[in-house]
C-alpha cells in the first residue's frame, strides 16, 4: 500500500520547508535509506533519505516551492498503484504549481486548489495551457506582498524569464520572473495594492483563453480586464497628438530596464526611448545610464512630455504652508510598524549602558590602517568584539520561543542600514570566524546593496544578534528596539572627546556610550551587564581579542 511522505521538520524553529532540488522523479525506484530530496529550512539545506521502499509515485511540491511541515510531500508505494484518490485526502498543492503522480504506467498531471473555497476555482475550470501565477513568498518574514509595478500589461505576451512585475515585500523590491509562456490574461493585483502570499496575482495562457472565471470568482479585484480577441481596439482619441502620446506611453512601459536605472534616468532627466541597453537580452542597466552622453530633458522641454516619456528629473514640489499631505506607506514601513510593535509589547524590555574609553581602539585602528589594502572602521571592531564577546556569553545569542529557548550555535549579526523607505538589517553570518578585513567588506557591500533594494533575501535572514549605529550621526547615547527573534541589540553612539579621570589625573580622552537592549525572558540584568563588560574589555583593550 503506498506510503505518504510529509514535509518533516528539521529544526526547533521549521514552520514550513523548501524543496531545494529533487534527486528522484516519478516513476523512479525508491529503496530506503535513498536521498529523494534536499530539504532548505530556516537554518540549513538537509538531504531528506526516504524510509521505505517502492516507486515515487507522486511529487506534492515543485523544486523551488514550499510546503508547510506536514504538508504531502510525495507518496512512495508498489509500481502503477493509483493513489488520486489517496492523494485527495491527504490535502491540496498550491494552486498554480504543478503536481505529478503515476497511475497504471502513465503520468499525468493534477492541480489541487487550497483557495478553491475562497476563489470558487476547481480543477475542471482552469483551461488547457492556462497558468494560475501567486504572490510569491520572497522572504521568511513575508506576509503579503506590493506590486511596486506591473512591467506587462494585459494582452501583452509572456516569454520564460521576462519581468512581469516589481514585487515590493517588507524587506525590498525585488524583480519578479515569470516562469512560463504565453500571453498575459488578467491581474490579479492592481499597481500600488497588496494582497497575501500565496493569493492570486496574474493569468498566463493561450492569447484570448477566456478566464473570467477568476475574476468573478477572485479574492482580488483585478487590475486590468480579461481580453477578447474581438475588444482589442484602441479607443478612438479626438487628436493626432494625443494618439501619439498613447504609443510612445506604451513603448515606454515596454522598455526593458532595472527599477535603479529607471530611478537614475528620472533624477537626471534622461529619456528612455534614448537609451541602449547592455543587460541581458537589452536590458537597460545602471552602467547604461551612467555612461550615457546625450540630450537631457526638463520640464521647459516640450518635444517630450518629461511626466510621461522621458520620466524626467523634476523640482519638488512646494507644498503651501497651510496645506497637509499624506504619504502612502510602503510595504516595508509596515512590516516594520509591525514587527517593532510586537517586539515591545510582547517582550519585556530593559536597558543597559556602558561608557567606554576608546583611546587603544584609535591607536589600534590607525595601526591597522596603515597597513596596505586595509580600512578598518570603529563599527567593524564593534561587531568583532560582539560577535567574540556572544561566544562567551551564549544566553545573549538565544531566542525566546514559547515553550523553549533556542541557544544559537552559529553567531549571525545584523547590522541595522538606513534606506529611504526605511531600515533593513543585513547579516554577517558566523561573525566571529571573521578578520577584521572580512567584516569590513562584507559590511560595505551590503550595506551599499540594501540602499539601492539590491540585498537577497537569504542576506538579511538568521541573524542571532543586532548592532544599530548612529554614532556617525552625532548621537552620544539611544537606545534601540530588540529585533526579533533576537533577544539583544546594542545601540551605539558616536565617540566624544572630553576630560576624563586616568589614574587620579584628569586628562582628555576619546570616550563612546552604548545601550544594551535585552528581552528580559531571555537575558537576565547580570547576564546582560557580564556581556556588556566584555564587550567593553575588548574596545578597551583590543589585544585581548587575539587571546
Amino acid at each position: 500500500m503506498a506510503e505518504v511522505i510529509t514535509m518533516p521538520r528539521l529544526s526547533d524553529t521549521m514552520i514550513e520547508g523548501k524543496v531545494a532540488k529533487w534527486h528522484k522523479k516519478v516513476g523512479d525506484e525508491i529503496k530506503e535509506g535513498d536521498i529523494i530530496a534536499e530539504i532548505e529550512t530556516d537554518k540549513a539545506v538537509q538531504d531528506f533519505e526516504s524510509e521505505v521502499e517502492g516507486t515515487l509515485l507522486y511529487v506534492g511540491v515543485a523544486e523551488g516551492a514550499q510546503a508547510p511541515v506536514d504538508g504531502v510531500l510525495a507518496v512512495i508505494g508498489a509500481k502503477g498503484e493509483d493513489v488520486t484518490a489517496l492523494i485527495s485526502s491527504q490535502g491540496r498543492v498550491v494552486l498554480g504549481e504543478k503536481a505529478e503522480f503515476a497511475s497504471r504506467g502513465e503520468k499525468k498531471e493534477v492541480r489541487e486548489e487550497p483557495h478553491s473555497a475562497e476563489i470558487g476555482l476547481t480543477v475542471t475550470e482552469i483551461p488547457e495551457g492556462v497558468e494560475v501565477v501567486n504572490m510569491p513568498r520572497l522572504s521568511d518574514t513575508m506576509a503579503e506582498g506590493k506590486v511596486a509595478k506591473w512591467h506587462k500589461k494585459v494582452g501583452d505576451e509572456i516569454k520564460e524569464g521576462d519581468i512581469i512585475a516589481e514585487i515590493e515585500t517588507d524587506k525590498a523590491v525585488q524583480d519578479f520572473e515569470s516562469e512560463y509562456q504565453g500571453f498575459l490574461l488578467y491581474q490579479g493585483v492592481a499597481e500600488g495594492s497588496s494582497v497575501p502570499v500565496d493569493a492570486v496575482l496574474a493569468v498566463i495562457g493561450p492569447e484570448g483563453t477566456d478566464v473570467s472565471f477568476i475574476a468573478s470568482g477572485g479574492r482580488n479585484s483585478p487590475a486590468g480586464g480579461i481580453p477578447k480577441k474581438e475588444s482589442q481596439n484602441f479607443a478612438v482619441r479626438s487628436s493626432q497628438n494625443i494618439q501619439e502620446q498613447a504609443v510612445n506611453e506604451d513603448l515606454i512601459e515596454r522598455i526593458a530596464i532595472s527599477p535603479l536605472a529607471r530611478k537614475m534616468a528620472q533624477e537626471r532627466g534622461i529619456a528612455l526611448t534614448s537609451l541602449r541597453g547592455s543587460g541581458e537580452n537589452g536590458r537597460i542597466i545602471k552602467k547604461d545610464i551612467e555612461s550615457y552622453k546625450g540630450t537631457v530633458f526638463s520640464e521647459s522641454d516640450s518635444a517630450v512630455p518629461a511626466e510621461k516619456v522621458s520620466v524626467a528629473a523634476k523640482a519638488p514640489a512646494v507644498t503651501p504652508l497651510s496645506e497637509t499631505t499624506e504619504t502612502p506607506n510602503s510595504q516595508m514601513r509596515l512590516v516594520i510598524a509591525k514587527r517593532l510593535s510586537e517586539s515591545k509589547f510582547t517582550a519585556p524590555h530593559y536597558y543597559l549602558m556602558v561608557e567606554i574609553n576608546m583611546d587603544k581602539a584609535m591607536e589600534a585602528r590607525e595601526e591597522m590602517n596603515a597597513l596596505p589594502d586595509t580600512k578598518v572602521s570603529f563599527n567593524d571592531m564593534i561587531v568583532k568584539a560582539c560577535a567574540v564577546a556572544l561566544r562567551k556569553h551564549p544566553q545573549v545569542n538565544s531566542s525566546w520561543r514559547t515553550d523553549k529557548i533556542v541557544h544559537h550555535g552559529d553567531i549571525n549579526i545584523g547590522v541595522a542600514v538606513a534606506v529611504p523607505d526605511g531600515l533593513v538589517v543585513p547579516v554577517l553570518k558566523n561573525a566571529d570566524f571573521l578578520n577584521y578585513n572580512q567584516i569590513s567588506a562584507q559590511v560595505k557591500d551590503m550595506a551599499a546593496r540594501a540602499k539601492t533594494k539590491a540585498l537577497k533575501a537569504n542576506e538579511m535572514e538568521g541573524s542571532t544578534f543586532s548592532i544599530s549605529n548612529l554614532g556617525m550621526f552625532g548621537i552620544e547615547v539611544f537606545t534601540s528596539i530588540v529585533n526579533q527573534p533576537n533577544s539583544a541589540i546594542l545601540s551605539v553612539g558616536t565617540i566624544v572627546e572630553k576630560p576624563i579621570v586616568k589614574e587620579g589625573q584628569i586628562v582628555v580622552g576619546n570616550t563612546m556610550k552604548v545601550s544594551l537592549a535585552c528581552d528580559h525572558r531571555v537575558i537576565d540584568g547580570a547576564t546582560g551587564a557580564e556581556f556588556l563588560q566584555t564587550v567593553r574589555t575588548y574596545l578597551e583593550q583590543p589585544l585581548t581579542l587575539l587571546l
